[in-house]
């Protein structure tokens, strides 16, 4: 009997917001594993005890990205993790766009602003400012030129707290076709969504957000598959080593589609939104698991 832990976020006084999760756990438990979701930072937790530990919503980890990653390369070290330690690492600086972008890899284009670095922003389109390491749309916002002074005082206080700036121009496809989520389980197409647009403007950047609003599913389109199998293929250690990955696209200037984000650590999977989705993921567990 397989030994498997679902690695979670521990809510607080909150209500968990993971509704996945304990489906997944018990489809686990009905197929013949011993599944258990934990909270990532639980001390008391043996994860060397368990054959397999997959990352599913440890969806604080932005707020102590050093912290996490530290947990990763442990638990990396002690049994398999999916994703894999390294990927993980990669993941959770979203500097990687510009790698991937220079492979060739459709993006929106990207800037990043450092801390100490001078606060050069665009003065002639919309653009949205955002943390490096981030999720939820935490610390994001959307800027025309006149909100300059706003966008600054964004910077400053991401800067002071010790966060990279990414700078985007504001891709109005998504105003139109929304933005799609193209989930991948076990290296196979899982299902796929679409969402409206996040980021309302003038909403203050530490607002809270809807973060998957209008969400309903979708059908990829030909272009949109190539797409996220040329992000896939450009991960360091490439696709093989991913037991799951998302991948976000919204349409350029241009109509076709742009790499949005590479989700390789904890997306959202929206099972519920995807009757029969639930299965295939337990398999794709199980059979990481036996690989352990």
């Amino acid at each position: 009997m397989p030994r498997i832990a679902l690695a979670t976020y521990d809510p607080g006084a909150e209500p968990g917001v993971d509704a996945d999760l304990p489906e997944l756990v018990r489809a686990l438990g009905d197929a013949g594993a011993e599944a258990q979701a934990r909270y990532w930072d639980d001390p008391d937790a043996d994860w060397g005890g368990y054959d397999l530990v997959v990352i599913r919503s440890t969806w604080d980890y932005s707020w102590r990205a050093a912290e996490f990653r530290g947990w990763v390369e442990r638990v990396g070290a002690l049994t398999r993790l999916a994703n894999p330690a390294p990927v993980v690492r990669w993941n959770t600086d979203k500097r990687y766009l510009g790698e991937l972008a220079a492979a060739g890899v459709p993006t929106v284009p990207t800037r990043y602003i450092a801390p100490g670095e001078p606060a050069a922003l665009p003065g002639d389109h919309e653009y949205v400012i955002k943390p490096t390491s981030g999720a939820g749309a935490r610390f994001a916002a959307r800027y025309t030129p006149d909100g300059h002074e706003q966008a600054v005082r964004q910077l400053a206080r991401m800067h002071a707290e010790g966060l990279t700036a990414m700078v985007q121009p504001y891709v109005r496809g998504i105003d139109v076709s929304g933005e799609r989520a193209l989930q991948f389980f076990g290296g196979r197409l899982l299902h796929a969504s679409r969402k409206g647009a996040v980021l309302v403007p003038g909403t203050p950047y530490d607002a809270d957000k809807v973060a998957h609003p209008g969400l309903e599913r979708w059908r990829p389109t030909d272009a949109e598959l190539a797409v996220a199998d040329k992000a896939l293929a450009a991960v360091p250690g490439g696709a093989p080593g991913l037991l799951y990955a998302r991948v976000d696209l919204v349409d350029g200037e241009d109509g076709e589609p742009r790499l949005m984000e590479l989700e390789l650590v904890e997306p959202n999977l929206f099972l519920g939104l995807h009757p029969g989705s639930l299965e295939r993921v337990t398999e794709a567990i199980l059979a990481a698991a036996e690989q352990s």
